[in-house]
């Protein structure tokens, strides 16, 4: 890649954009577009530290789940709500969480072994695909972004759970009696994920990979042991990183929890991208694995209110450096920004040094 000199006109705000948190962030007078750069993050190459809002997400309102977890992202927004998902479970809206839950007594699934005779799949071809992509494709879809739909319920554990509730569904993955019905259900809902990949390329434009969730930990530690990530889950994630792959579009993994120590399961899973919550140790992560997977990182986290500008600068600058490696790529994840430290101090000077890094 040929390496484009830091011009110090860059600096100048050329427009605001809004952002997750209802307010705005500026745009600076970049020599590519920070889809571009997002792309080229992504591919090891990137032009600066990706400032965390240069993707954008794509939850429509045409996939059930993303009702029923009130968590609609498109032209036709809509205010949190409860809903019913795409296998008839029923989540109520939970203002103080801002977040949904099944609600309580609505899990379907005792036992893993009845998941033929229990579960319904989705007719998705019933779907009002047409109908979306009309309201989204050339509005909110207008290629400006790079566009990651998000697949907030995920296939795997997540999905288990809404099946089973958590406890259930934690024996299941380990019960000798449940482990070969849980490894079929997972191959089924696999199967649909790829399936409503296959929707999203066929009927939207410019949509540039997947957000797939799937919770894996606690505030402490995960949920289950890497041998049993490995046989229940690895498998059947890889299965639906290739599908998306095979599409020409990126695989970004949404698991919270302390889960470090899982990182050889995301990667063996084969996910280009993964954004660690602030218990794990990002930079540990990134000097290790950084090479082999893009994460979001989370910079040494200060009080805006107490911390001068100067120092600000500082501390973007000591990140800069930490971070802007030849072969190696990450991006500002949105837990740094709810941490408060992307202030417009802290922002453009890591643009500018990260710029500069990157250039040499």
């Amino acid at each position: 890649m040929n390496k484009i000199p830091f011009d110090s006109k860059e600096l100048q705000v050329v427009a605001e954009i809004p952002n997750f948190f209802g307010t705005t962030d500026p745009v600076y007078n970049s020599p590519v577009s920070m889809k571009e750069n997002y792309l080229r993050t992504m591919k090891k190459e990137p032009v600066w530290e990706s400032l965390g809002n240069e993707s954008a997400l794509f939850c429509p309102s045409v996939i059930p789940d993303n009702i029923a977890r009130a968590f609609v992202f498109e032209a036709n927004m809509m205010p949190p709500q409860d809903g019913i998902d795409m296998f008839g479970i029923p989540w109520e809206y939970v203002p103080d969480a801002q977040g949904s839950m099944v609600r309580p007594g609505n899990h379907i699934l005792n036992d893993a072994n009845d998941w033929k005779e229990v579960l319904q799949f989705p007719d998705i071809d019933s779907w009002d695909w047409e109908g979306s992509a009309k309201a989204n494709n050339g509005t909110f879809l207008n290629g400006n972004g790079f566009v990651l739909a998000w697949q907030i319920n995920g296939w795997w554990f997540e999905r288990l759970i809404s099946f089973m509730g958590f406890e259930r569904a934690a024996e299941a993955l380990i019960d000798e009696d449940q482990t070969e019905a849980v490894k079929e259900i997972f191959e089924a809902t696999t199967d649909l994920a790829c399936r409503i990949v296959d929707k999203f390329v066929e009927y939207y434009d410019h949509i540039d990979g997947f957000t797939v969730h799937d919770d894996w930990g606690s505030q402490r530690s995960p949920f289950f042991s890497e041998a049993t990530a490995q046989e229940m889950i690895v498998p059947y994630m890889r299965k639906l990183t290739d599908h998306i792959h095979a599409k020409g579009l990126w695989a970004d993994l949404h698991s919270c929890g302390h889960i470090e120590s899982r990182i050889q399961c995301i990667l063996d899973a084969g996910w280009d991208s993964w954004s660690p919550q602030n218990m794990n140790d990002t930079l540990q992560l990134f000097e290790k694995y950084g090479d082999r997977i893009c994460l979001g990182m989370i910079p040494e986290i200060f009080d805006p209110a107490t911390t001068s500008e100067d120092k600000q600068r500082e501390y973007a600058r000591t990140f800069a450096d930490k971070v802007c490696i030849p072969g190696k790529s990450s991006f500002i994840s949105v837990y740094a920004v709810l941490g408060g430290i992307m202030t417009p101090t802290f922002r453009e000077e890591l643009y500018k040094h990260s710029r500069i890094l990157y250039s040499n």
